[in-house]
């Protein structure tokens, strides 16, 4: 695993990346272990508790934090190329519960290749449909069916996108006390199922 991108799911919607340059980017911190690693960039996606606890990652001198502000800055949705990783914000929302003038979902492409797509808290966006240009390789859907998309229109989604790899993720709701639920992210019944849990570490491969 030493030279690979590697991604640790650490539960809810939190994730943490660590690049083949030892880039360390946290999207979404709130839950689970793993917020050791000192930070490059931090990602969020709106301004919800369960997606925004920035203080609890350690940060170095220089790091970038990029939250759906900086991106929906000035109208349209903003791109950041910090080098190590491109960042394109893409749209999100669409529900009772998160506008899509105050979420953003994140396209993530990594210097070896890999195309990581974080959908943020959603339900389907018009947007969606075009993401099948990217070619991702790795593609993040929530689906707790209480706050946004259930598993169903979650697959649906990820049936446009078209990416290499569909993963559930945000599949029960933050006032159940849980991070993840195994038979909720069951119901995520989309193509190219992958299933990670809490805890879990995958090496990011270009498809």
């Amino acid at each position: 695993m030493k030279n690979n991108d590697k991604l640790l799911y650490q539960g809810h919607a939190s994730v943490r990346i660590v690049t083949v340059e030892k880039k360390v980017i946290y999207i979404d911190p709130f839950a689970g272990k793993g917020y050791d690693l000192a930070a490059d960039l931090i990602l969020v996606t709106h301004a919800h508790f369960d997606h925004c606890a920035v203080g609890m990652v350690r940060q170095r001198p220089d790091c970038r934090i990029i939250s759906f502000r900086d991106a929906l800055e000035g109208g349209g949705h903003k791109s950041f190329d910090l080098g190590y990783v491109k960042v394109e914000s893409v749209e999100a929302g669409n529900n009772k519960n998160h506008s899509i003038d105050e979420c953003v979902g994140f396209i993530l492409t990594l210097p070896s290749g890999v195309t990581l797509y974080f959908s943020g808290d959603t339900s389907k966006v018009g947007q969606m449909e075009s993401l099948a240009e990217k070619n991702i390789d790795y593609a993040f859907f929530c689906c707790d069916g209480v706050y946004n998309m259930n598993g169903a229109e979650a697959a649906e989604c990820a049936r446009l996108v078209k990416a290499k790899h569909n993963i559930p993720y945000h599949v029960i709701a933050t006032d159940s006390g849980k991070i993840f639920d195994f038979d909720a992210a069951e119901r995520f019944t989309a193509p190219n199922l992958l299933l990670i849990e809490p805890k879990e570490t995958i090496i990011l491969e270009k498809s």
